[in-house]
């Protein structure tokens, strides 16, 4: 039995145990974190959060970043409540949203995978772009009187809020993106050792495309999402998101070098994220001590992803294992597969 608990990997877990702590002190913090109409609001303002930090744990999954998160989401979702307004369609409009996203960062990919340019540079300046083009768009006025568009942030389906439900499926998908599909484990393998997958017979440039394309569509998504729950096209929103939608896959345990990251874990980061805005906001802390907070909590988090990584060397990116005629396979590699890799997929070892 003492075997059983030291074999135990506590560390897996451990960043829900500090998830249930944050939660457990900003009960005893504010007496209202834990009213009904708290909780739901703070369900709904993570579930934005959440799905921008999937996409962000999908690129930085693969060892890229995007800085421009906050302004494409702002775009999509601005243009998504004007052709609501212009045509009345729901779906339109999502679909609206989530092209507006998809399209921003096709230009991203091409710039990074094709041409090779740092992901860096390329999404700093595609957040100056989507933000210049949304204020163009609205000439910086705010588009009001949604009607019925505010249902995607504000409706409910029973004691659920719309944009959980919302949130619930897109983490199962992305879930089974990650582990159970090959372009899942590629992508654990490009961010692991990028040449090494590619000596490995990887497509890198096409996962890499693949990664950006499946942060469009949740990018996307999320800028519906924002601006049906505060019920106005709002094209300054979304300043600062990219850096909330970065720290909480790093807060999760998302290697910020690539090759390491899971689902449940950027959950569980996005949560974090959230509570903590919220009860500072309950307690009154000014909105520039709490820009403070976030940062030491980046900077924190990614001095630990380095200095836990310090003095080791080499990248476990594919497994080896014997195939049916006796020889040797990489995993991740042979159709068909569906295994995806395990949570330490890719965790450097020391040589």
């Amino acid at each position: 039995m003492l075997a059983r608990l030291k074999a135990l990997d506590t560390g897996r877990y451990s960043i829900f145990l500090i998830l249930a702590a944050v939660v457990i002190v900003a009960s005893f913090l504010s007496e209202n974190f834990m009213t009904t109409n708290n909780v739901t609001n703070v369900l709904r303002q993570v579930a934005v959060i959440t799905i921008l930090a999937y996409g962000a744990m999908t690129l930085i999954i693969g060892g890229m970043i995007d800085l421009s998160a906050g302004a494409v989401m702002a775009f999509a979702g601005v243009v998504s409540v004007i052709v609501y307004k212009d045509t009345g369609s729901m779906a339109m409009a999502i679909l609206a949203g989530i092209l507006v996203g998809v399209a921003c960062n096709l230009v991203n990919a091409f710039l990074v995978a094709t041409l090779r340019t740092p992901a860096f540079i390329v999404t700093l300046g595609m957040m100056m772009i989507a933000r210049g083009a949304v204020l163009e768009l609205t000439q910086g006025q705010n588009v009001l009187q949604l009607g019925d568009f505010v249902v995607l942030g504000q409706g409910s389906v029973g004691p659920l809020p719309l944009p959980t439900l919302f949130l619930i499926i897109i983490t199962v998908i992305v879930w089974y993106l990650m582990t159970q599909t090959r372009y899942g484990r590629s992508l654990y393998a490009v961010g692991g050792n990028e040449e090494a997958a590619r000596a490995a017979g990887i497509a890198v440039e096409r996962v890499k495309y693949q990664a950006f394309i499946v942060n469009g569509v949740l990018v996307g998504f999320a800028g519906v999402i924002f601006m049906a729950r505060v019920n106005a096209g709002l094209p300054n929103a979304g300043v600062g998101y990219e850096l909330q939608a970065i720290t909480a896959p790093i807060i999760g345990g998302t290697s910020f070098s690539g090759g390491i990251g899971t689902t449940a874990g950027t959950l569980a980061g996005a949560l974090i994220v959230g509570v903590l805005g919220n009860i500072m906001n309950l307690t009154g802390v000014g909105s520039y001590i709490q820009q403070i907070v976030m940062g030491v909590i980046i900077a924190v988090a990614v001095a630990y992803d380095v200095f836990s990584k310090r003095g080791k060397r080499g990248t476990v990116i594919l497994k080896s294992r014997p195939d049916r005629s006796g020889g040797a396979t990489a995993s991740g590699e042979a159709p068909g597969t569906s295994s995806g890799p395990p949570p330490s997929q890719g965790k450097e070892v020391s040589t």
